[in-house]
């Protein structure tokens, strides 16, 4: 298998620009954490250190971390238990990405959770013992609901064909609020591992609409626009790992296919 071939040039200095220019955008931050953090206020002694740090000491590893995707994740043992993520990620190289999720888009956003992602081609060298950690991501790029809010749309979809037939591998370390559940004070409990959404249906009601609302996307728009894209799409491992765990009626999405049901006999 192949990665997605690299953008021309004139499109990859489009695509870099419209990156390189999204912190601006970001300046309409809307999306505010719903669980407020156990502990007393920053002391005057903490906000010295805090602006002597920022003067002296450097932030190479947080450097690049530009890419900024708006998503949604079930968790993989208990999928009615749904997050809206937010991904502020580095691409590493063609095939691997890392990102740091949180709860908002805000200075006052918590980190929930990281994500890795790896392109179709390094997910063949995992072991199958492995593979299980890692969802698809075909069926969060087609249906429309994986989002980089403000960037153009050709420099949106340029990214999301890069990543089409691309897995992660997700854990959330802290329930910040997913939908109809409080969230908690601290991070409690084992880590959560988490999934995506293969089809229609899965994704509780209301939450695109909520997200869209917040940050002025239009998921049904996006789905429209990537429609092209399923020519590209190639059967996934972990489409069907959900499939029949949720109490009410879903359907395929058109090229989201699991790659044991593509190889099953007829």
């Amino acid at each position: 298998m192949t990665t997605p071939r690299p953008l021309a040039g004139s499109a990859r200095l489009f695509l870099a620009a419209a990156l390189i220019a999204a912190p601006a955008v970001h300046a309409q931050e809307s999306s505010e954490p719903a669980t407020a953090v156990s502990g007393e206020p920053k002391t005057a002694r903490t906000r010295t250190l805090e602006a002597g740090a920022k003067l002296l000491q450097g932030k190479a590893p947080l450097r690049g971390f530009d890419i900024y995707l708006v998503g949604f994740h079930p968790m993989k043992d208990q999928p009615q238990a749904q997050m809206e993520a937010h991904h502020y990620c580095r691409q590493v190289n063609q095939d691997f990405a890392q990102c740091v999720l949180f709860d908002g888009n805000t200075a006052k956003a918590n980190m929930h959770g990281v994500e890795y992602i790896i392109s179709e081609k390094l997910f063949a060298t995992l072991p199958d013992e492995e593979r299980k950690y890692w969802h698809p991501h075909n069926g969060e790029i087609l249906s429309g609901q994986l989002v980089a809010p403000g960037i153009p749309r050709a420099a949106e979809k340029s990214l999301m064909k890069t990543k089409m037939n691309s897995y992660g591998k997700t854990w959330h370390f802290w329930n910040t609020g997913m939908a109809g559940q409080p969230g908690d004070k601290l991070p409690l409990g084992d880590p959560m591992l988490a999934w995506s959404f293969s089809r229609d249906g899965e994704i509780l009601p209301g939450l695109v609409e909520k997200r869209d609302k917040a940050l002025g996307t239009d998921t049904g728009k996006k789905r429209r626009e990537r429609a092209d894209l399923q020519s590209l799409a190639r059967p996934q491992s972990g489409v069907d790992d959900l499939k029949g765990k949720f109490d009410r009626q879903t359907t395929e999405i058109p090229g989201v296919v699991d790659s044991k049901a593509a190889t099953a006999p007829r």
